[in-house]
């Protein structure tokens, strides 16, 4: 874990969560596989893979977004999350009752409310319905950013975009068991607010993501 790094100690977030739940000290126990969030057997055209081979060495220039599920007693919500892939900063999210593409619209124009500037910005993505349809790909035209998605069959290539999920859910509880939608609301935003400001990146020498995305170059968009 980061922190316990700057202090000596070198362990690991996976071995480190394995010692809190051999002693019973996590919130909340590992959940069982819930609903598949990526439908990518549609019609609509695909965005060839921009990032694939590209260098990323700053905020704003390539954002990566991926859709994960929250359970909230016997039904499901699901949480759009776009993340700098430069600052790991999660600049856009939305939690919705649906997989509806307007989660994932609403968390890009979410985007673009923290960014300001968007034109030339990379914004990737697997090949789900929701980021190929025509209502989504006219918003990334809108905000005059370009579309990058997965290769056909491979996922990993979105890696860093799930792995967001996977902090969040493993560090953040937010793989509970909610009461309501609004309790689940509260705690992903107070989350990601904690994420963002307050957690130590071994990706980013152990700077916290608000660091590096608001640096002074932050702003000047490449078109």
């Amino acid at each position: 874990m980061p922190e316990l790094k700057t202090q000596g100690l070198a362990i690991g977030r996976d071995r480190f969560l394995d010692v809190l739940r051999s002693r019973d000290l996590l919130v909340a126990k590992r959940k069982r596989r819930g609903p598949k969030t990526t439908y990518s057997k549609h019609e609509y055209a695909v965005a060839p893979n921009m990032i694939k081979s590209l260098e990323i060495t700053r905020p704003a220039q390539v954002l990566v977004a991926d859709i994960t599920y929250v359970r909230i007693n016997e039904m499901f919500a699901y949480l759009f999350l776009i993340t700098d892939a430069c600052s790991r900063f999660i600049v856009g999210h939305h939690l919705a009752t649906s997989l509806s593409h307007k989660g994932a619209i609403t968390a890009l124009e979410r985007a673009v409310a923290n960014l300001g500037l968007t034109k030339g910005i990379l914004h990737h993505t697997d090949r789900g319905g929701q980021y190929c349809c025509h209502d989504f790909i006219s918003q990334i035209k809108k905000y005059e950013m370009i579309s990058s998605m997965t290769d056909a069959d491979h996922c990993a290539q979105n890696a860093l975009a799930e792995r967001m999920n996977g902090t969040l859910k493993d560090e953040y509880y937010i793989d509970m068991t909610f009461h309501s939608f609004k309790q689940a609301k509260v705690a992903i935003d107070q989350a990601v607010e904690v994420y963002n400001y307050e957690r130590p990146h071994l990706a980013l020498d152990m700077e916290k993501p608000a660091r590096v995305h608001f640096a002074a170059e932050h702003f000047k968009i490449v078109a």
